[in-house]
């Protein structure tokens, strides 16, 4: 049974908890009539005997009460609309409350979305181009050179000024590569071995200030070829690893290819108006580098004397000091006199990294086997390593006061690092602590090297002295 607005005989109110007497068949508000039952033990409509436990409860719906007579009035009901309107208005304001904060940290969270996603996309440029400059500076192989100079560039030209295309590939064979593999051989002599190096021998050679290129056979400990053609001295010097062949660098613009048999000069090449200061050697062991006071490098065939490419630094407008190929045949290295190293892209012909750090003029530089590290020198007295890999200066080496470095120079294997200069120092790479100094030479080093599995270093010097160290 179902009981709405009902109202008690007892309090004439809609009762809370209703409930039936079975003697009068009337609603009651249970608390109230359960009052009068304790006080007169009858019901209240028709006197008849009545108990709290004859009381039947009514299950009903929770009734809206009536208002009361006083909310009956105009005035009443006036301030009942009125009560009504401002909860209805303060309900309203609050919710524009709302809507206003949620407007602004929808803004914000756009906005934080928006700069993710900037740097996101900063982030991604960048891993990009470090992708690029490491896979630029990683061992690797096949290079083909650009078919065109750029407009900004010289264009190519042979021995005898005529233009030409580049067309040839310039890469490194499997048997270079594997050659140049990063296990450490065998046969490489050990560095407690190396040093008790001694000095073994000494030879009166040129120093090159005569303007002569002397070949020195060490089994036969003599002189086989000495080479005239320069008209200032030689400043450079490398020997061809497969050819009897020598090459040759000199303050009087020329490079010149020299053939050990003949005792002949069989190419000069003029790819410079100034100082040539540096030359290196590229893994086919058919292309040379080469870097000039002029500014400029320049890339050249040493079969027919052809320069294949010049390029220069505009933005820089300094003297190039040095060059050096890194093993892989890709990049190459240059040192300037403003004391910046720039590592170039040869095959777009680009400046693909600089590491600033020297305070003076860069004199040496010499990149290790595996590829991983540079080795710099400069006239502030101090030798630099840098890692290729992170492209950072990772252990400076401050040397002597007014120590010179001439050359630098790692083992086949990338074990040991030579530096040439007020004397001679060895250096074992990763401890990178020295193993030896030769202070022998009553002049400036300005050649160090060593042989085969670093069995024999040989060094040469401003005393016009080839000395010899090995066990």
């Amino acid at each position: 049974m179902i009981i709405n607005l009902v109202l008690s005989p007892v309090s004439n109110e809609v009762p809370e908890h209703p409930c039936v007497s079975p003697v009068s068949n009337q609603v009651f508000e249970r608390r109230l009539i359960e009052k009068y039952i304790a006080e007169n033990g009858v019901d209240p409509i028709n006197g008849q005997p009545l108990s709290e436990e004859q009381l039947i409860d009514i299950k009903v719906s929770h009734p809206i009460r009536p208002k009361a007579p006083s909310a009956t009035s105009i005035p009443a009901i006036l301030k009942s609309l009125q009560d009504e309107w401002d909860a209805v208005m303060l309900h309203s304001f609050t919710l524009r409350q709302q809507l206003q904060t949620t407007r602004q940290e929808l803004s914000h969270a756009l906005y934080q979305h928006d700069a993710a996603c900037r740097v996101i996309a900063r982030l991604t440029k960048e891993v990009t181009a470090a992708r690029e400059a490491l896979a630029t500076l990683k061992p690797q192989a096949g290079l083909i050179a650009p078919q065109a100079t750029p407009a900004s560039q010289p264009a190519a030209v042979g021995a005898g000024g005529e233009a030409m295309e580049i067309s040839e590939q310039v890469g490194m064979t499997p048997e270079i590569i594997q050659k140049r593999g990063k296990t450490v051989p065998e046969e490489l002599v050990r560095a407690e071995d190396l040093g008790k190096y001694r000095q073994v021998a000494s030879h009166a050679v040129s120093s090159g200030a005569d303007k002569n290129v002397v070949v020195f056979d060490r089994r036969e400990e003599q002189i086989v070829a000495t080479l005239k053609g320069h008209t200032k001295k030689v400043s450079s010097v490398i020997y061809h690893p497969a050819q009897s062949v020598v090459f040759s660098a000199s303050p009087d613009s020329t490079i010149r290819v020299w053939s050990v048999t003949g005792g002949n000069c069989v190419q000069v090449i003029r790819a410079h108006e100034a100082s040539v200061t540096g030359l290196s050697l590229h893994a086919t062991g058919d292309y040379l580098l080469s870097s000039s006071e002029d500014q400029y490098w320049a890339f050249s065939d040493i079969q027919t004397g052809r320069v294949l490419t010049k390029v220069t630094d505009e933005t820089a407008g300094c003297a190039l000091t040095c060059a050096q190929f890194h093993p892989d045949g890709l990049i190459f290295g240059t040192g300037t006199a403003d004391s910046q190293i720039k590592i170039w892209d040869l095959k777009e012909r680009t400046n693909v990294a600089n590491f600033p750090g020297h305070s003076g003029p860069v004199t040496s530089i010499a990149f290790s086997e595996n590829g991983y590290y540079l080795a710099t020198g400069a006239q502030d007295s101090s030798l630099k390593l840098w890692d290729l890999r992170k492209l950072k200066n990772f252990k400076t080496i401050t040397l002597d006061n007014n120590y010179e470095v001439k050359s630098l120079v790692f083992d086949q294997s990338g074990t040991y690092l030579a530096v040439g200069g007020s004397d001679i120092r060895v250096y074992i790479c990763k401890q990178w602590s020295e193993v030896l100094n030769f202070p022998d030479h009553s002049g400036l080093v300005t050649g160090v090297a060593f042989g085969e599995h670093a069995q024999f270093l040989a060094s040469t010097g401003m005393d016009r002295s080839l000395k010899f160290y090995s066990l």
